[in-house]
């Protein structure tokens, strides 16, 4: 049995195809123990750390930081016998221990070419080593030395004319004919020759292939002649280009400062979470009849509860913020409205009697919305630490795939980036998500008067095929009077 042992990337979760590395945690030639964490790696879901699958010494790592691997590839070479000696190296590095040694026999069956024979580096047709003619596959011999592809911006090599057959020597000496003139190649408007290349980038060109514009017949005017997408587009137009016969410092100037292209652009992969997001939002866009409601809700005597919780001794050391209100208030209307948490199935309407409730957190990677595992049945104290522990595992970016996963009913706090309200897209297979906004200091009418009161708005997406106006109206009603008297709201309500 081999003992270089490669690690391919696993399965994390769900079904996942590929992953980016992050960081490799060891390095060729580290002495690594069973399940040590090796490398780090971002998938759809989240960023995860890959522990070891052996013990042993690192022989060689596949692929670098930043590149993007296939579920199932090789990742890391690893010796899981570092002391019984060396490990050959093949010709490509990578660790070929225990390789078989060629017999006597094959070695005694290899032919080797002679020396006439012999076909030269791109020769096609000629005579391969045991008599064979080489030959592309479906083509036939051919006898032609293959042609190189000149390199980008090199000038064209000119084929070297054919040597004239020797006229025979006649005794009459001919008057010496002139030398032939070289015809000076035509110089368009880039100062280029005809046939020289083109100087554009890959937009432009591009943009020239769509508008069936031919760029060998326009003249640039970006810096050093190169054709723009201004160029291309006035070409397929119709409209003519001025012809400046002499090209000024400034109009060189002007016109660079002028353009707009992929130079001045900047160009972002979509992958891991932030492809997810898209894919996931594009599909429940378009798939689920969104309807948003919206409620501006007087919370100051909520803040003043909290405020009151938090000088309770055994809620000292916990964080408390109006968003476990906000919780706390979803969880509770969805007892009273448990149509609200249940999914659309084609066919019929899941119901769900546990709420695993996500909340939205934006991360360096992007959106990701980890829930809490049937929060209605956790106490106060229990569905905060829990908030907790859920906001900082994600900001870390160590939200593991199955906390990501589940969700029954959602809420995303845009409050904390200033922002009143929203109207939120669903996650998928979810009926409703709640947008919570800031809470702000506001004029407002309270017991006949204008006084200045703390007030936030309420924005409730649902799901029209599952949720109805009515039944919309009154989860976000309830929630609302939670909001603007919890202590009562708990009392009545439990």
């Amino acid at each position: 049995m081999s003992r270089i042992k490669e690690f391919n990337l696993p399965d994390l979760g769900e079904g996942l195809t590929e992953g980016e590395i992050l960081a490799w945690l060891v390095k060729v030639g580290d002495d690594i123990e069973l399940n040590q964490p090796i490398v780090e790696v971002e998938t759809a879901k989240a960023a995860v750390e890959i522990p070891a699958k052996w013990a042993g010494r690192v022989q060689a790592i596949f692929h670098p930081e930043g590149s993007t691997v296939e579920v199932g590839v090789p990742i890391i070479a690893i010796d899981t016998d570092p002391g019984a000696g060396p490990v050959e190296q093949s010709t490509t590095g990578t660790p070929t221990a225990e390789l078989p040694s060629p017999s006597a026999a094959s070695l005694a069956a290899v032919e080797v070419a002679p020396e006439e024979g012999m076909v030269e580096p791109g020769l096609i047709g000629g005579v391969a080593p045991g008599g064979r003619t080489a030959v592309l596959v479906g083509y036939g011999p051919r006898n032609a030395p293959a042609k190189r592809r000149p390199r980008k911006g090199a000038a064209p090599v000119q084929p070297a004319p054919a040597q004239a057959v020797p006229a025979p020597v006649t005794p009459v000496q001919a008057a010496p004919a002139p030398a032939p003139v070289a015809p000076t190649p035509a110089l368009n408007g880039n100062g280029r020759a005809g046939g020289g290349p083109v100087l554009a980038k890959p937009p432009v060109r591009k943009l020239a292939k769509d508008l069936g514009v031919d760029l060998a017949a326009l003249t640039g005017s970006g810096p050093l002649g190169s054709i723009t997408r201004e160029d291309v587009q006035r070409a397929a137009s119709g409209t003519p280009a001025a012809e400046p016969l002499t090209v000024t410092a400034a109009a060189t100037s002007a016109a660079s400062a002028a353009s707009f292209g992929a130079d001045r652009e900047q160009r972002i992969p979509v992958k891991g979470v932030r492809k997810l997001t898209a894919e996931n939002m594009a599909r429940s866009a378009f798939t689920a009849p969104h309807v948003t409601e919206f409620l501006t809700v007087d919370v100051t005597r909520a803040m003043k509860a909290l405020d009151r919780l938090r000088d309770r001794r055994e809620w000292r050391d916990v964080r408390v913020s109006p968003l476990l209100l906000v919780a706390k208030a979803v969880l509770l209307a969805v007892k009273r409205y448990p149509m609200v948490n249940s999914t659309w199935a084609g066919d019929e309407i899941v119901v769900k009697e546990y709420v695993n409730l996500g909340i939205a957190a934006a991360t360096e990677r992007g959106l990701i919305v980890p829930n809490i595992k049937d929060a209605g049945r956790l106490t106060l104290r229990e569905l905060a630490d829990a908030m907790t522990a859920l906001v900082q595992t994600a900001k870390s970016g160590k939200t593991s795939p199955a906390d990501m996963s589940g969700g029954t009913l959602t809420i995303t706090n845009v409050g904390v980036f200033g922002v009143d309200t929203g109207t939120p897209i669903l996650p998928p297979g979810e009926s409703a998500i709640l947008a919570f906004g800031a809470v702000r200091e506001q004029p407002w009418v309270h017991k006949g008067k204008v006084k200045v009161r703390q007030v936030t708005t309420l924005g409730l997406s649902f799901d029209h095929r599952i949720i109805d106006g009515e039944l919309g109206s009154k989860f976000l009603r309830d929630i609302g009077d939670f909001l603007a008297d919890p202590e009562a709201a708990l009392l009545a309500w439990t």
